[in-house]
């Protein structure tokens, strides 16, 4: 009782009335404080207050061992992994709560930047707009989400099957498909700052008194509340004009909207000057490439804007080498390309970008709406699967009018980011528009013979089409999370295990003896065999390790000590539950992480 009291005041423990067994008990109140302070303030953990101190806490680490083994007799639990955070007095449970951001885009920005998720791209010559590069976890991060969804909707299933195709094709492709004279975005120049706009996302308003006066015309480019926004500008407009009188509701609109008179009465976003904006023109997305030795309009070509369609260009052959049976999906991942005007919000809208898209082909006389909202939920389910939050998500679907010109219908998972929502993903019913259109240029039969009858018909189509990059962003801002632990403010990352981009961290509690080495690299070796991104880690604290376990968003991590040499148990924390000390076999490690990175498959046995 001496040893356990003297502990106490040593580790600066709280004062309870404690036994040799309640100290080894797993999710017991000690254990939970032992767990996030140096797993007990043990040597190496940067916890000693001076030279003394740390000499006492070698003698003391050993006497810990003896007294978990002593009590091993009276069954050491093994705390399971429940979906229930767990109240302690470390962390009491807290009642749920609408979901609020603790961080805004520029600190995400920040953020992966600094912990190496995304750099922006030639940052040593000061960068290219709309283009980044994915560091070392950000690789690790979109890898895991595209291997999820090509296991989810590939390998689950017998009716998809996957394609790959080239990223540069002939320019017939293009042109049969519309995007050589269609496929563009309305734009507006500022003649002063030299700036462009995407006319669609250039917002005004005329303001004007409850009497008729007119003050003036505000505007601004999207982004967040614009209405709210524009309220303030008109506010500010009127006092500057000096005019008293109420503010009528403002009429907002898009500068493809506004008539040559207005566009004269706009002032610009970059200079907020009337008078130097154009008027909206067509602008085309592709970036155009030359194939071949020589540039001439021979060897021109296109960079894809979409994946779609080298699946379109596919379909007969695809149908033929595997002979699927209508309905049937080709899946795709790959990158796109688009000039976009106004590359902006990080990742979210860039020039390079990846897609996972399905086109997913069915009989014209079947039910396109009830299959559009199988797909609608495939995704949703897949979303929240990989731990995206269910409540920043919702539906949006298109109004007749503002559907693609090949559309018959279209839904978009709208996600809730820190700019504002926007979406994520959509789920289109594009009919038969792509393959006729292919068939017209090409003068090849795409129609899908009926196996034992003499139908033919040419597919209908359903695309759920994802953006890598948009999920990347959404999964970061569901993830991130800002705790305490023992009074310490901790940031984190709450990936789930199989898209983490670290998967296990591996820790010796102190780098001698040797064995304390030895073991660690071991278990390490093990993990990587498995197929798991292992971090084996040997420096500072073992509570400055955690920390950084936690920012990079590694679920589990495993620290090797004194009592492995002797029974080769190891202390395994669980990221979201710091305050419970697990004590678990070696051997028992893989087995575990197998089951925890197990991605949830909805709708199927994922068995």
């Amino acid at each position: 009782w001496f040893i356990f009291s003297f502990l106490k005041e040593l580790l600066g423990l709280p004062r309870f009335p404690i036994s040799g067994v309640a100290w080894v008990q797993a999710g017991s109140p000690v254990l939970s404080v032992q767990s996030d302070r140096a797993s007990a303030r043990r040597p190496g953990t940067g916890a000693s207050r001076g030279a003394g101190a740390s000499s006492m806490a070698l003698a003391v680490a050993p006497v810990l061992c003896l007294a978990r083994r002593a009590s091993r007799g009276a069954s050491l639990s093994r705390v399971g992994f429940s979906k229930r955070r767990v109240a302690t007095l470390e962390s009491p449970a807290a009642e749920k709560e609408e979901f609020q951001y603790k961080i805004d885009l520029e600190g995400l920005v920040s953020l992966c930047k600094r912990r190496g998720f995304v750099f922006p791209s030639g940052e040593i010559y000061g960068g290219y707009g709309g283009f980044f590069d994915y560091g070392p976890l950000g690789a690790e991060l979109k890898n895991n989400l595209k291997r999820m969804w090509w296991r989810r909707m590939v390998h689950s299933r017998d009716d998809v099957v996957g394609l790959d195709a080239s990223i540069v094709t002939t320019p017939k492709v293009h042109e049969a498909s519309g995007h050589v004279d269609n496929f563009s975005d309305p734009m507006v120049d500022c003649r002063e700052s030299k700036k462009r706009f995407r006319a669609d996302q250039l917002m005004w308003a005329k303001v004007e008194l409850e009497d008729g006066t007119e003050v003036g015309y505000v505007s601004m480019v999207e982004e967040g509340n614009v209405e709210e926004a524009l309220k303030k500008a008109a506010g500010k407009l009127k006092k500057a004009k000096s005019v008293d009188g109420t503010i009528k509701a403002l009429k907002i609109k898009d500068m493809t909207e506004a008539t040559e008179e207005e566009v004269a009465l706009i002032p610009s976003p970059a200079t907020g000057q009337p008078g130097s904006l154009t008027g909206a023109r067509a602008f085309n997305l592709m970036f155009e490439t030359n194939v071949g030795p020589y540039t001439d309009a021979a060897s021109k070509s296109y960079l894809r804007p979409e994946t779609a369609q080298g699946i379109f260009v596919n379909f007969k052959q695809v149908a033929y080498v595997t002979r699927m049976k209508i309905p049937f999906g080709i899946a795709q991942i790959g990158k796109a390309f688009r000039n976009e005007i106004t590359p902006r919000q990080f990742i979210f809208r860039s020039r390079e970008f990846e897609q996972m898209e399905i086109e997913y082909f069915i009989d014209p006389e079947a039910d396109f709406k009830e299959t559009q909202e199988e797909w609608i939920m495939e995704m949703w389910n897949f979303l929240k699967a990989i731990g995206l939050k269910e409540e920043l998500m919702e539906r949006e679907v298109h109004k007749d009018d503002k559907l693609a010109h090949y559309a018959r219908a279209c839904t978009d998972i709208i996600f809730r980011y820190p700019f504002g929502n926007s979406e994520l993903l959509g789920v289109a019913a594009r009919g038969e528009y792509d393959l006729q259109q292919h068939m017209k240029a090409s003068g090849e039969v795409m129609n899908y013979q009926v196996p034992g009858e003499k139908r033919k018909f040419v597919p209908h189509v359903i695309e759920p089409s994802l953006g890598v990059d948009r999920l990347f962003l959404a999964l970061m801002c569901s993830a991130y999370d800002e705790d305490e632990i023992n009074g310490e403010k901790r940031c984190l990352l709450r990936f789930h295990p199989c898209v983490a981009p670290i998967t296990c961290c591996v820790f010796p509690l102190m780098k001698k003896p040797p064995e304390l080495r030895e073991l660690s690299q071991k278990l390490a070796r093990t993990l990587r065999n498995r197929g798991y991104n292992i971090l084996y880690d040997e420096a500072g604290s073992i509570g400055k390790r955690y920390r950084r376990a936690d920012e990079a968003g590694t679920p589990f991590c495993c620290t090797i000590d004194f009592d492995t040499i002797e029974d080769l148990t190891v202390t395994l924390r669980d990221r979201d539950k710091p305050e419970e000390v697990v004590r678990m076999k070696m051997d028992e490690i893989p087995q575990f992480l197998d089951k925890a990175c197990e991605l949830p498959m909805f709708g199927q046995d994922s068995n």
